[in-house]
């Protein structure tokens, strides 16, 4: 079993920043790539950043040069670091993972998902 556990999102003023964080645990043999992703209201889930392991970066257009994504891979954690938010980042931010683990058989490669953050930006 693998869990993503993501923390701190809240609400936030314009122009503010926060820094969401995740944490992958379990039967972890090698973990591939992680990213974040989010869901406004009324909207379909889109992709806001992704780190691969290799430490290549790609980020979705509306938030290039606001976050950066991170990645510590002694601790499985990714990072989203979100500065001069707008109102339009208002959503639910889930963490991915593209995960190895252990299995009965092995090894597998499956994709997880965190339960997902709120993230408010209003004034």
């Amino acid at each position: 079993q693998v869990q993503l556990v993501e923390s701190g999102g809240g609400l936030v003023q314009p122009g503010g920043s926060l820094r969401l964080s995740c944490v992958a645990s379990g039967m972890i043999f090698r973990i591939n790539a992680m990213g974040w992703y989010r869901q406004a209201p009324g909207k379909q889930r889109e992709l806001v950043a992704t780190v691969t392991t290799g430490g290549t970066t790609n980020y979705a257009d509306s938030v290039k040069g606001r976050f950066t994504i991170s990645e510590d891979n002694a601790k499985n954690t990714v990072y989203l670091q979100m500065n001069s938010l707008k109102t339009e980042d208002t959503a639910v931010y889930y963490c991915n993972a593209d995960i190895t683990r252990y299995t009965s058989y092995g090894t597998g490669t499956t994709e997880h998902w965190g339960q997902g953050t709120l993230v408010t930006g209003s004034a």
